[in-house]
C-alpha cells in the first residue's frame, strides 16, 4: 500500500510537470497530446525492455564462446518491446543542449517502427520538430525520475494509462471518448475471464480492452500473446494509432481496423469471437436505418426508426452486434447507457427478445459522472454462455440488480473487491465449485492480512509500526496533555459536554479494538496465520 500511494504522488507530480511545459510550446491542449504520449509510450517501452532484459540475457545460448545477440522475438515472449540503443529512453535523456533532440526522437520512433511492422506509421514524428529543443530536454528529464528506478512491478504502465486518464479529463483527443477508466474495464475483464480465444471491441478506443484483458491471462502464468487474439473497430485514426501504441508497450499486438462498426464489419466474425468487450458512445441516433436494415448483426431486428429515416437510438444496435458476434461458448462484458434497461416502444421489443434468450445473466448500475466525458449514469451487462441454459442452475430463477456503491473512477482497491464479488456469483451460478471456494478463501485470507495490518505493518522506511496501538497511545497521551488547561476551566464551561463524549469515547474503542485483535487472532489461527500484538 506504502508503494501504491508512492506512485500516486508520482504520477500527479510527473502530470504537473508535463502540462506546465505545455505553456512553453507552441501546441494546444489537443496538439500537445499525441508528443507527450509518444514519450510516455517510449519511457514505459523502456521499463518493460529493462524489467526483463536480465532475466533474457540469463538465458540465451553460447556457442564457442559467443553469446547470441538479443531479438525482438525474445522480448514479445515477455510482454516487451525489444529497443535498440538509439530508442533507450537513457540515451534520450543524456542527450546534450547542442544536440538536435527532436531528431533523435524520431530516429528512435522510426527504429522501432522498422522493427515491428504493426506499428509502421503510428508512432508520433513529426509532431516533436514543432517542441522547443530545450522544452523537449525537460519533457525527457520530467518523465526519468530516479526515484522510478527503485520501485518494483509494472509502475510506467500505470504511468501511461494516468497520462491517457488525464488527457481524456481535458478532453484533449475525440472529445475524451476514446479511453474508459481503467478501474471500469478491469472489473469487466475480471468478471468475463477471457483465459483464451478470440477477443473483439467493436468501439475498441485506446485499446485499454486488451491490455487488461492481457493481465487476466498473466496472471494465471501464461503467455497474453499465445493465448489471446485481439481484433478492433475505430472510426478514429489518431485513436487507432494510440491503440497500436498501447498494446505494443504491453508486448501485445491486435488487428484493429479504421471503421464505423454499424455500417462495417471488416473482421467478418459473426457468431465466431469468444469473448466481446466494449464501451460504445451512448444514445446515437445519427444511424442511417437503410444501412442497417439488413444487417445479419441485428438478430432481434432494429429498434425503432425516426421520421428522418435514423435509427431511434442506437443503443440497441449495439447490443445486438455484440449479442451476434458470440459463438456458443460465449462470454461477454460491455457498458451500456442506463436507459436501455427502461426505454420504452420499439427498444423495449428487441429487449424483451434478448431477455427472453436467456442469455443476459448480470447487470451491473453505475452512478451517473462516472466517466469523464458522460454525465448520464450508464450499466455493465453481462450475458452468460449459452451452454449453461442447457441445466438450469440453482438461484438462476433469484436474479436481483447487482448494484454498486459511489465511488471514484480510479478508485481501483474497490472495484479489485467489485470484480471478486461479481466472479464469485458467476462461479456459484454456474457450478464451478472449486474455483468458487477458492475465490472465497483467497478474499478470506486478503482480508485477515489487511486487518492484521492495523496491528503491525512495515513503513515506507522498511520499519515495523503499530498504526492502531499506537494511534490509542497517541490519543491517550493527548486527552492527559490537556489535564492541566482544562483544571483551570469552569465546570459548566461550553467544553464540558463534548469532552465527557470524548472520556465516554476512548476506553469503547480501545474496547471495540480489542474485540477486533481477538477475532482476528482466532481466524488467523484458524487459518494458520500469526496472531497480531495485543492492544494496550
Amino acid at each position: 500500500m506504502a508503494q501504491l500511494e508512492h506512485i500516486e504522488a508520482i504520477e500527479k507530480r510527473l502530470w504537473s510537470a508535463a502540462d506546465t511545459l505545455r505553456a512553453n510550446s507552441n501546441y494546444a491542449g489537443n496538439e500537445y497530446f499525441l508528443p507527450v504520449m509518444g514519450l510516455v509510450f517510449l519511457r514505459h517501452a523502456y521499463s518493460r525492455y529493462l524489467g526483463v532484459k536480465d532475466a533474457i540475457e540469463a538465458g540465451l545460448p553460447t556457442r564457442g564462446g559467443k553469446t547470441r545477440p538479443l531479438t525482438k522475438e525474445d522480448f514479445s515472449q515477455k510482454s516487451a518491446i525489444f529497443l535498440q540503443p538509439k530508442a533507450q529512453f537513457d540515451t534520450l535523456v543524456a542527450l546534450p543542449d547542442s544536440a538536435d533532440r527532436a531528431k533523435a526522437i524520431i530516429d528512435a520512433m522510426e527504429s522501432i517502427e522498422a522493427d515491428y511492422e504493426n506499428l509502421r506509421g503510428v508512432l508520433p514524428k513529426s509532431e516533436y520538430q514543432e517542441l522547443d529543443n530545450v522544452v523537449l530536454g525537460q519533457l525527457l528529464r520530467t518523465l526519468n525520475p530516479e526515484e522510478l528506478k527503485r520501485v518494483s512491478g509494472d509502475v510506467f504502465g500505470r504511468i501511461y494509462e494516468y497520462f491517457l486518464t488525464q488527457f481524456a479529463d481535458q478532453k484533449a483527443h475525440d472529445g475524451g471518448e476514446f479511453f474508459t477508466p481503467v478501474s471500469l474495464v478491469s472489473l469487466i475483464a475480471n468478471v468475463i475471464e477471457p483465459t483464451g480465444g478470440t477477443l473483439l471491441d467493436p468501439a475498441c478506443g485506446s485499446g485499454g480492452m486488451f491490455v487488461q484483458s492481457a493481465r487476466v491471462v498473466e496472471r494465471r502464468h501464461e503467455n497474453p500473446t499465445e493465448k489471446l487474439t485481439f481484433y478492433g473497430l475505430e472510426k478514429n485514426a489518431t485513436t487507432i494509432r494510440l491503440a497500436k501504441m498501447n498494446l505494443a508497450v504491453h508486448g501485445l499486438e491486435g488487428d484493429i481496423q479504421k471503421s464505423i462498426t454499424y455500417y462495417e464489419d471488416p473482421h467478418e466474425l459473426l457468431r465466431t469471437a469468444d469473448f466481446v468487450m466494449a464501451n460504445p458512445p451512448f444514445n446515437v441516433d445519427e444511424i442511417d436505418a437503410d444501412k442497417v436494415g439488413s444487417d445479419r448483426r441485428l438478430p432481434f431486428g432494429l429498434p425503432g426508426v425516426n421520421k428522418k429515416g435514423k435509427v431511434s437510438n442506437g443503443n440497441y444496435v449495439w447490443i445486438s452486434y455484440f449479442y451476434s458476434y458470440l459463438n456458443e461458448q460465449d462470454r461477454a462484458g460491455f457498458v451500456m447507457s442506463s436507459q436501455a434497461s427502461s426505454a420504452g416502444r420499439d427498444e423495449a421489443k428487441v429487449r424483451r427478445k434478448l431477455v427472453e434468450t436467456g442469455d443476459v445473466d448480470v447487470m451491473v448500475a453505475i452512478r451517473s459522472n462516472f466517466f469523464y466525458t458522460r454525465t448520464v449514469p450508464c450499466e455493465l451487462w453481462f450475458p452468460q454462455p449459452r451452454q449453461a441454459r442447457a441445466a438450469p442452475r440453482q438461484g438462476a430463477n433469484d436474479r436481483r440488480p447487482q448494484r454498486l456503491p459511489q465511488s471514484h473512477p480510479q478508485d481501483f482497491r474497490f472495484f479489485a473487491r467489485a470484480g471478486a464479488e461479481l466472479a464469485r456469483h458467476s462461479l456459484a451460478l454456474s457450478g464451478e465449485t472449486g474455483r468458487y471456494l477458492d475465490l472465497v478463501a483467497g478474499y478470506c485470507q486478503r482480508m485477515l492480512t489487511e486487518g492484521a495490518a492495523c496491528f503491525t505493518m512495515k513503513d515506507d522506511n522498511d520499519e515495523m509500526v503499530e498504526p492502531l496501538p499506537d494511534f490509542l497511545s497517541a490519543l491517550t497521551s493527548l486527552r492527559s496533555y490537556f489535564d492541566p488547561f482544562l483544571k483551570t476551566l469552569a465546570k459548566d464551561a461550553p467544553h464540558t459536554e463534548p469532552l465527557k463524549e470524548l472520556d465516554d469515547a476512548i476506553p469503547m474503542f480501545k474496547a471495540d479494538a480489542e474485540a477486533f485483535r481477538k477475532t482476528l487472532s482466532e481466524q488467523r489461527v484458524a487459518w494458520g496465520n500469526r496472531i497480531p500484538p495485543t492492544v494496550n
